[in-house]
């Protein structure tokens, strides 16, 4: 930890001393250093009673981001560090470049492009889809963005394999939390399930009917390989979306089902498998129908640094194929205060066999239990965002 702390004090430093160098006016060319830093501050209330550490503030994140181009090719970088969760890890990475106003080309790690971009939610907590995976989900690969006309969004890309991971402190190297130092969802390997993602393909259209609507649909195919059999599965998803403005209101809906197949080490087809992120894995149903809805409303207002607050309800329910498994809820009632570059999300997460949301970490997604109370965390989060 120490030469890493060294690494990016000096990478600060030189930003520092570099910035007004690459930022000239005028020029076509230049990069653009940025970050953030996030604290939440959270009250718990689980299947057990509360206690004195129920209450808790703690320092979400702290990122560094480069952006910038040269010769016509960008580069986005962005690396984050979650002294909470004891991990950090690259969000994304890529090099871009317009082969005419209507394609754009991206390679490296960048966002899956699959249902509502870049977020089906509005809250702090994301929607269910995330959790499994299928929002705001990064992997490494190429793809293409192909704009015909101010209506129509078509986007393609192939991903050879999950994001880099990052550390995970006081971890099993082979099963355990391995694999799942990372941003967003992705599968990881178990003891009886070595499986992960290989060769996925996403492909996603969207129709903007006017300036306020968009619809859309989303189809994702990949391999899940499991290393002991040298066999894979064929995984699948597909979503429909609409997202629309009218007055003040934003609403954000979605379809989504998918089907994880994949073999255990013993040749059977799993029921669930692991997924992980932020250094923790959990079990997930291999197949599942989702549906989402989000809907907020902007109310502009002069207070101080103050100038816009966002009321909002985002829900999903996640409805398990396998008959022998439980229904995830996910309810997150909440405001985002908007002042400057500052955002403060307020929100009573609210949840029914929600794997963050339980005394028992990341149950709630695979069998789940039979009728489980709503839990719930009230969650402040404050973003500084330079």
């Amino acid at each position: 930890m120490k030469t890493l702390t060294k690494f990016f004090t000096g990478l600060l430093a030189v930003m520092l001393i570099a910035t007004p160098n690459f930022l000239q006016a005028g020029d076509d060319d230049g990069f653009k250093f940025g970050g953030a830093v996030r604290y939440n501050i959270i009250h718990t209330n689980y299947e057990s009673d509360a206690t004195a550490l129920s209450t808790q503030m703690t320092w979400d994140t702290w990122r560094l981001n480069i952006d910038g181009s040269t010769a016509g090719v960008d580069l986005s970088f962005e690396y984050r560090f979650y002294p909470t969760f004891g991990t950090h890890f690259i969000h994304h990475g890529y090099l871009g470049y317009s082969f005419s106003e209507d394609v754009y080309g991206k390679l490296g790690v960048f966002q899956k492009p699959f249902g509502i971009t870049t977020y089906a939610s509005h809250s702090w907590w994301f929607q269910g889809p995330y959790y499994v995976g299928l929002e705001d989900d990064y992997d490494m690969g190429l793809g293409f963005d192909f704009n015909p006309n101010e209506q129509l969004e078509v986007q393609v890309a192939y991903y050879r394999q999950a994001e880099p991971e990052g550390p995970v402190y006081g971890g099993d190297v082979t099963f355990g939390n391995a694999g799942a130092g990372r941003y967003s969802y992705d599968v990881v390997p178990q003891e009886g399930a070595s499986v992960r993602e290989l060769n996925t393909f996403n492909g996603r259209v969207a129709y903007k009917l006017n300036n306020d609507w968009e619809v859309g649909g989303s189809v994702q195919f990949g391999q899940l390989y499991n290393s002991v059999l040298e066999e894979a599965e064929w995984a699948t998803a597909f979503a429909g979306h609409l997202v629309g403005n009218f007055s003040n209101f934003n609403l954000k809906t979605e379809y989504i089902m998918y089907n994880y197949a994949a073999k255990g080490d013993n040749g059977n087809d799993l029921d669930m498998i692991y997924m992980g992120a932020y250094g923790f894995p959990y079990p997930v149903a291999t197949e599942a129908a989702l549906y989402v809805a989000g809907l907020a409303y902007s109310i502009p207002v002069d207070i101080g640094p103050i100038s816009n607050i966002q009321p909002y309800v985002d829900y999903t329910l996640i409805d398990k194929t396998n008959e022998d498994f439980y229904d995830t809820h996910h309810l997150i009632p909440g405001f985002l205060i908007t002042a400057g570059s500052i955002y403060t999300y307020v929100d009573l997460a609210m949840g029914k066999n929600q794997p963050w949301l339980t005394d028992s970490f990341g149950l709630g997604l695979g069998q789940g239990v039979e009728d489980p109370d709503w839990n719930t965390r009230f969650n402040i989060n404050i973003g500084y965002y330079f």
